[in-house]
């Protein structure tokens, strides 16, 4: 188990195997916390943004809060339900454009054979970073989908200028560990992206969508979506604070 940081306030944390990941679950993840492996001396009660992956598995962003000193880091208490994580990093990766090219089947539009999903993942990781911005405004599905997973937080945001996106292209960046400022903005100004729903959802319980505009999208949604997040699902105390104020409106 590793952690880097990548952010003021945020750490990505690998378990490079399952039986790693189920030592820290007997450990702590069962009783809602984590431990963080890190050299820096981070004050208690600060809060934190986290990418936890599993090597070969799943990854899933999380919100945690610094609780204690450890010997060799710090311990966190994670919100939200830590089982649903646990399963989250437990799913398989699909293999890039894998979701994508299931779709375009169903709509008629598949490649005509898997090889051109993997010779476009070989050829879009040798490219620049340069070059991959500049085919994300014009990029087809597959490359849409491949693009979608990238590391560079740029790469998403231009993605959102290609005018063959599809709402549900727009739900995964929306999700994307990698969200910025940026490209939370560029979401939310958007008034076709931000009229779904689904879209609103996901900004609102990713980690990395700005505080400002996770508290202007909670007040757009249903009251099924606000309990959820009053219960827990809140990436943030004050999120769920205002998610319970907001049910006193709909009693």
């Amino acid at each position: 188990m590793r952690s880097v940081r990548t952010g003021p306030l945020a750490f990505t944390v690998d378990f490079e195997s399952e039986s790693e990941l189920a030592a820290e679950a007997r450990t702590n993840l069962s009783a809602g916390g984590l431990r963080l492996p890190t050299p820096e001396r981070l004050p208690v009660f600060t809060r934190l943004s986290l990418l936890v992956r599993l090597a070969g598995a799943g990854e899933a962003a999380a919100t945690a809060t610094v609780v204690a000193p450890l010997p060799d880091g710090v311990a966190l208490a994670v919100d939200g339900d830590t089982g649903a994580l646990l399963e989250t990093l437990r799913a398989r990766t699909p293999a890039p454009g894998e979701e994508v090219l299931a779709e375009a089947v169903e709509d008629g539009e598949a490649p005509d054979s898997e090889a051109r999903t993997e010779s476009a993942w070989d050829r879009l990781r040798s490219l620049s970073r340069m070059e991959k911005l500049l085919l994300a405004a014009k990029a087809d599905r597959v490359e849409r989908a491949i693009l979608a997973q990238d590391a560079d937080p740029q790469v998403l945001y231009t993605l959102l200028k290609n005018p063959r996106l599809t709402a549900d292209e727009v739900i995964r960046i929306s999700k994307s560990p990698f969200l910025t400022f940026q490209t939370a903005e560029a979401i939310v100004k958007s008034n076709q992206w931000f009229s779904n729903l689904e879209v609103r959802v996901a900004l609102v319980h990713n980690a990395r969508t700005p505080p400002a505009f996770a508290m202007r999208i909670l007040h757009t949604l249903p009251e099924s979506e606000v309990r959820n997040i009053s219960r827990g699902a809140a990436t943030s105390m004050a999120l769920k604070v205002a998610a319970l104020k907001k049910l006193q409106g709909f009693a």
